[in-house]
């Protein structure tokens, strides 16, 4: 696609992917930055950030916190020199639970919503590199391609004005690997941890693995496994299902690349 910079990838440091997403840049960020952890993002307006906050503490799978914002702030302490603003490589504009845009820069909107508070929730593409150092491919990431998420059954406990239904992310696994894949993701539960739910898509609601509802198609092998991990997508659906007046959301797959190395997150 246009912006897209084919130089980007496992070597590429973050603070260099961040200077590229500043300066216009557009991809998924699976497989960039080897060795540190992405996150998720969605910022909010202060009379919704409690909600959210207990939002998340009660749905820690879907919605691990790494870092609040101060209201108002655009600088996080876990990528320094970071302006969550300009330095994700896509975002998305909410109103009242309709995605009404998708842009590459949001810092004009601060503009007229200077009470924002943002919330950095971790990713699995912070475990997808031990994964692929363990011998299992990412084949999204092999592909060049976005992971699949979908929408599913799992419900969310509630808070406040917010509630949903989990999102997930799914890799085709080999079906010789699959208990290396869920112990390692183990490893990561700030970063959603183990799979939520392994070879029956059904059982979660998700009818056709081959048209998910956000992301790429994926990608499956002969003998290869799905393997569905929560994803930090949910809060969108939370937003879509609850409708706050005004969001910023990341769009899917295209994360904020953080300093903090994986192992950090690692227990």
């Amino acid at each position: 696609m246009p912006g897209t910079d084919v130089l980007l990838g496992r070597d590429t440091t973050p603070e260099a992917a961040r200077a590229a997403f500043r300066s216009g840049v557009v991809r998924p960020t699976c497989g960039i930055s080897r060795g540190y952890a992405q996150a998720n993002m969605i910022m909010l307006p202060r009379e919704y950030a409690y909600d959210f906050l207990l939002f998340a503490q009660r749905n820690p799978k879907p919605c691990p916190i790494l870092e609040v914002l101060d209201e108002g702030s655009p600088f996080p302490s876990i990528a320094r020199g970071c302006d969550v603003r300009t330095d994700l490589p896509l975002y998305r504009v909410w109103e009242n639970g309709e995605a009404v845009d998708t842009v590459d820069d949001v810092a004009g909107l601060w503009s007229t919503h200077d009470d924002l508070v943002t919330f950095l929730i971790g990713c699995s593409f912070t475990f997808e590199f031990p994964l692929m150092d363990a011998g299992i491919p990412m084949r999204h990431i092999n592909a060049g391609r976005n992971v699949p998420m979908y929408d599913t059954s799992i419900p969310c406990a509630s808070a406040g004005r917010f509630s949903s239904t989990m999102v997930v992310s799914m890799r085709g696994i080999r079906s010789d690997r699959v208990a290396d894949a869920v112990r390692i993701s183990g490893y990561y539960p700030s970063v959603h941890g183990a799979p939520v739910q392994v070879g029956n898509p059904r059982s979660i609601g998700i009818h056709d693995i081959k048209h998910p509802d956000y992301g790429d198609a994926p990608i499956m092998e002969d003998g290869d496994v799905p393997v569905f991990w929560a994803c930090g997508v949910t809060p969108q659906a939370a937003v879509m299902a609850s409708k706050p007046s005004f969001a910023i959301t990341h769009a899917p797959g295209h994360m904020l690349i953080t300093d903090v190395p994986d192992r950090t997150f690692m227990i």
